[in-house]
């Protein structure tokens, strides 16, 4: 199988490789150790300020959004969540079942969020800004640094989604004054799905400490304090945490997040110029190097989904919900290279050729 989908996403041999082994325990000075190494090169490569921290949860990306919501918010606050998208609308979601106050900036699939659409709700009192970054289900990547100069200008704690964003596209936590910033262990850091990653400024801290939470799995309060000690509060996905330390390591060793940011925006820079003479349409103008969204001109997205899984053993990503019938998407993450797309590119031109693209 060749993996092109946005996670889990294709694995290099070695990830893969510790996956086949035993799962030691984990209350040891060994774990510990390997968990503030994690801590310290997600720090590292989300260009953290020192004094972050890093919980690390259990459970996929959307626990880590619900954790952010809950444990940095409450009825004080006013949040204005940018919802473009499925994972923009789960915001909205998690304020509304938490009675957060909330605004919903709605964008249309595949819109961009302009300055101009910024300014109609600036000096309305907002405590608190929510971007999925790369809006994964359109591909639309939104523009941090417009985000950015609205949430300093009107001292607004930004929260920044960039589950699927982070390692294929710039993020700079302390130039874009970002107070949290989520991702998960099955996209760029091409490892299972099952562990979510929040990185937490110092201001993110003190309002998790400041916020009286009533759960207990979710709770960063714990996290954090487990987390000085290279623990977690209860028992994690240890064999993934390992593979996640193994990637982290192999980026490090090959040039650091900005080598493995260049090498993801080739590829994806590759595919994107190789499907220009196909009866492909890309969808979204503004975008992530992790995922190219793609409206087929005179064929079904599910159609392009099933023969290229059936026939050719190509996954690329289908899409659910009202973009079901408009698009699919080709990831350009994980253990992939600019050969693989010459596969996947070799297998299109095929089925144009049989009348099936």
């Amino acid at each position: 199988m060749l993996n092109f989908t946005v996670g889990p996403v294709q694995m290099d041999e070695e990830i893969r490789r510790i996956g086949y082994e035993q799962v030691p325990y984990f209350r040891t000075e060994e774990f510990s150790k390997l968990m503030l190494e994690n801590e310290k090169l997600i720090k590292k490569f989300a260009k953290a300020e020192e004094n972050a921290r890093v919980a690390f949860i259990t459970g996929s990306g959307t626990a880590s959004m619900e954790a952010t919501v809950v444990n940095l918010f409450n009825e004080e606050d006013n949040l204005l969540v940018v919802n473009g998208g499925s994972f923009g609308k789960r915001f909205v979601e998690l304020c509304k079942l938490y009675n957060l106050k909330h605004t919903e900036i709605k964008l249309d699939f595949g819109e961009e969020l302009t300055q101009e659409i910024l300014d109609r709700y600036a000096n309305q009192d907002f405590t608190g800004f929510l971007v999925n970054i790369n809006e994964t289900s359109t591909g639309m990547y939104y523009n941090i640094d417009i985000i950015s100069e609205f949430c300093k200008k009107h001292n607004i704690f930004l929260v920044v989604d960039a589950i699927s964003s982070f390692l294929a596209d710039p993020v700079d936590m302390v130039k874009y004054n970002i107070g949290v910033m989520i991702t998960g262990s099955q996209k760029a850091l091409a490892c299972p799905p099952g562990v979510s990653i929040i990185v937490l400024s110092e201001e993110a801290q003190k309002r998790v400490y400041n916020n009286d939470v009533r759960c207990m799995y979710l709770n960063l309060k714990s996290a954090l304090e487990n987390g000085e000690r290279g623990q977690t509060p209860f028992t994690p996905a240890v064999g993934i945490l390992i593979q996640i330390n193994k990637r982290l390591k192999m980026i490090d060793e090959n040039g650091g997040v900005d080598a493995e940011i260049k090498r993801v925006a080739e590829i994806a820079e590759d595919f994107r110029s190789k499907i220009r003479t196909l009866p492909l349409k890309v969808f979204s103008s503004s975008l992530s190097n992790a995922v190219t969204p793609i409206c087929p001109i005179n064929v079904t997205p599910s159609s392009v989904f099933n023969i290229l899984k059936n026939e050719y053993n190509i996954w690329v990503c289908p899409n659910g919900g009202d973009l079901k019938d408009k698009i699919f998407r080709v990831g350009h993450i994980g253990a992939l290279t600019k050969e693989d797309n010459d596969v996947l590119i070799n297998a299109l031109i095929d089925m144009q050729k049989r009348d099936l693209l």
